[in-house]
């Protein structure tokens, strides 16, 4: 197994800007495609338990659907805590300060465990609220158990986020595209035994035979484990790394580590979980509709998630190539990253838009709709193909000011375009106007513009200044 290698430091040798372009474009792609396949086989694998759940009924998927809303809504605070040290680790690294970055690392592992216990308490709680939206029994009852089996996972998912910041801003992503691959190996497996059960299954796989059907907290239980192999494999990467020269790192508690990256985190995990949370509330609303409603919600949902987590992997390497710029003291070439980064979010994400608008019923029965949701999943991917450039910008966006070390502006941001913008339009043309899920969806649409366009004008403020080090 090969190990990590600092970047460069240096600036692009002097010459055209042309030749500058495309030396930025090649490095961003050798790091942004095994992030971004990475970060994509996390949504095909939610994409995985939608199709697999979608074949067990409409009520079924409405209770998937609630239940992931509703873990997400919850452990998206916790995931934008962790990202606080991502600018610290690529600036870190970017800076040549590699024992630094092992000792972020550490505290990044004692972060996971203080904020995973906490949201795994809050998160249990999270399904008292749903009867206030007017939610049915089944469906509340069928978030309950996906909750029970899927809760345990999350101080499990927030350290596997802090392995996978370090080896992002070391440049060794090869751990983090194994875990990925076998853990969609495994939650494909996992999900039509748990889900379905073994009854049906051949005589010779014999034990398995035995395995009960566990329907909608069978599909949770699969991402658990899941869960649990990607942090196996991560761990097992990083400990068979040499140990970096100099000082050694510091393993116990450093409170003022801590506080730092709570004060970077916090910004970030607030931004997530406004964003997380306004989908979140916008599937709690279409619950409202009826369970063919929230059905359609959560298939275009898995779908629009598999574009979006790639181009949230794009965001990721920008922001590693940002954060390296800033950590060297070289904003030009921060600049240059975060533009080229922007560019190729918006590249990715008009693919998808153009494969949402040329096939949206072959999509919406390749997920398995049931015959009362098909209807509205259409509309609903017609809207996504709208506003997939749009996504993919505000997510580039995220990464690109994390690594510039700005992550307020990212948090105001969100709370003015989702909620200030996006959620009025969504009650107004879902309910007022009766355009019901698809009216949703258009308010959802609008805040996403709002957030991009904000995004996108301060990178191109801050950067055109001089960047700093979050530590200098």
């Amino acid at each position: 197994m090969s190990t990590a290698v600092a970047p460069s430091s240096s600036s692009p040798r002097p010459g055209s800007r042309r030749a500058a372009i495309l030396a930025e474009l090649r490095a961003l792609s050798r790091l942004a495609i095994p992030i971004a396949i990475a970060q994509g086989g996390q949504s095909l694998m939610g994409l995985v338990d939608t199709l697999v759940v979608g074949r067990a009924g409409t009520s079924a998927l409405a209770s998937v659907g609630l239940g992931n809303g509703l873990f997400f809504a919850v452990s998206g605070f916790g995931m934008g805590l962790m990202m606080g040290f991502d600018p610290l680790l690529s600036q870190a690294v970017g800076g040549r300060a590699m024992a630094r970055a092992r000792g972020l690392l550490w505290q990044g592992g004692w972060m996971s465990l203080f904020a995973g216990l906490l949201l795994f308490s809050l998160l249990m709680l999270s399904p008292l609220l749903l009867p206030l939206a007017g939610i049915g029994e089944t469906e509340i009852a069928g978030a309950w158990d996906y909750l029970l089996w899927r809760g345990p996972s999350l101080p499990l998912m927030l350290a596997f986020l802090t392995m996978r910041s370090y080896l992002q801003s070391t440049a060794y992503t090869r751990p983090l595209v194994v875990a990925t691959v076998l853990a969609n190996v495994l939650n494909l497996g996992a999900d039509i035994l748990l889900v379905f059960g073994g009854a049906n299954l051949p005589g010779y796989l014999g034990p398995l035979r035995a395995v009960p059907a566990m329907g909608v907290a069978g599909s949770a239980l699969a991402s658990t484990l899941c869960t649990m192999l990607q942090l196996g494999v991560v761990v097992l990467a990083i400990a068979k790394l040499p140990a970096p020269e100099g000082e050694r790192p510091v393993r116990r508690p450093v409170w003022s580590d801590l506080a730092q990256a709570i004060r970077v985190g916090v910004p970030i995990g607030l931004h997530i979980a406004a964003e997380i949370g306004v989908f979140a509330l916008a599937g709690v609303l279409s619950a409202g509709l009826g369970p063919a409603s929230v059905g359609a919600h959560q298939i275009a949902i898995a779908y629009s998630s598999v574009t979006f987590t790639v181009a949230m992997g794009i965001g990721n390497a920008g922001s590693v190539r940002v954060g390296w710029a800033v950590g060297a003291h070289d904003t030009p070439r921060a600049r240059l990253s975060g533009f080229i980064a922007f560019a190729g979010g918006a590249g990715f994400m008009a693919l998808g838009a153009l494969a949402f608008a040329l096939f949206p019923g072959a999509l919406a029965r390749l997920a398995g709709a049931p015959e009362d949701v098909l209807p509205l999943v259409v509309p609903l991917l017609m809207v996504s193909a709208i506003f997939q450039v749009f996504d993919g910008v505000q997510g580039v966006g995220a990464g690109v000011l994390r690594g510039a070390g700005d992550t307020r502006f990212t948090f105001l941001a969100n709370m003015v375009g989702h909620y200030a913008i996006g959620l009025p339009l969504t009650l107004l043309l879902g309910f007022k106007l009766g355009l019901g899920v698809v009216g949703i969806w258009w308010g959802l649409c609008a805040g996403l513009i709002a957030v991009a366009l904000s995004l996108l004008w301060r990178f191109n403020r801050i950067s055109a200044g001089t960047l700093r080090p979050l530590e200098s």
